[in-house]
């Protein structure tokens, strides 16, 4: 299991910081490594995202010196995503087949995690500290929690299914989601918003061959962007605005943390208000 480390970050010393820097701070540019588990630990609310592409073994999430624990989940909760192929993920002995499209939530406690392919499959992993144990929940996209947003005119239909989310199932702090853009629309967020509550990460897939998004970075008065390539995934600490435009449609997963759980809990930027 691989283990990148990140600090948190002030917004003043932010706007300092070339295009180097701020790739080197915020985005993780190789998420899915071949028979490897691949996690960034960020001290932004203590979430470790990553993720996990078992092909010719089987890929068992551990603990040790970076979480203080013999596990991953004594002291932490677990989201996972499935956004290619197949495989199965294995919980303290219970078996879970997942294809593309399937989530999984995982409780504190549990004490083993195991993940194995059956077809290429690439888990996208998300995880949060744990004050209190939730039982285990497998979240097939049909039973994900789908909300349709935005219009033509404004390039931004898209569904967001909403998976560790309390309309589905229960969590601590840990929230989770996947967006899919519709043809022709590129903005997954737009008028933005930040939610000084929660800091989020974002994970961009499914693009088109040579695409990219724009990831729009920063406070609302100093905005940046991060150019992102497909299957790569960025920070933003709930000072940034969260917001992004693509070349061309895309998917991306969400993962939240902070003081609550609710999903409006934003303050709406307004586009003029913008620097």
């Amino acid at each position: 299991m691989k283990l990148d480390v990140r600090y948190a970050e002030h917004p003043e010393e932010v706007q300092h910081y070339d295009t180097k820097k701020l790739r080197e701070r915020f985005l993780f540019e190789k998420v899915f490594i071949e028979d490897e588990i691949n996690l960034c630990y960020t001290h932004v609310d203590r979430v470790v995202f990553g993720g996990a592409t078992p092909v010719k073994k089987e890929l068992r999430l551990g603990g040790g010196k970076e979480f203080a624990s013999e596990t991953f989940l004594e002291r932490r909760e677990l989201g996972v995503i499935c956004i290619a192929g197949e495989g199965a993920a294995t919980v303290d002995g219970t078996v879970y087949p997942m294809k593309k499209g399937d989530g999984l939530y995982i409780g504190k406690g549990v004490k083993d995690v195991v993940f194995e392919a059956v077809k290429n499959p690439k888990f996208y992993l998300a995880s949060s500290p744990a004050h209190k144990t939730y039982p285990t929940v497998f979240i097939p996209i049909e039973k994900a929690n789908p909300r349709k947003l935005g219009d033509k005119p404004t390039v931004n239909v898209r569904t967001i299914y909403q998976y560790v989310h309390p309309a589905v199932c229960e969590s601590c702090q840990l929230v989770m989601g996947m967006t899919v853009l519709e043809d022709g629309s590129v903005w997954n967020t737009m008028p933005c918003h930040t939610h000084e509550r929660r800091m989020e990460v974002y994970v961009y897939f499914d693009m088109k061959p040579n695409a990219a998004v724009f990831h729009i970075h920063g406070a609302p008065q100093e905005t940046r962007h991060i150019v992102i390539a497909n299957e790569q995934a960025v920070i933003s600490p709930s000072w940034s605005i969260h917001s992004g435009v693509g070349t061309s449609s895309y998917t991306f997963i969400w993962a939240m943390a902070g003081e609550n759980q609710d999903f409006d809990d934003m303050d709406n930027v307004q586009t003029t208000n913008l620097r």
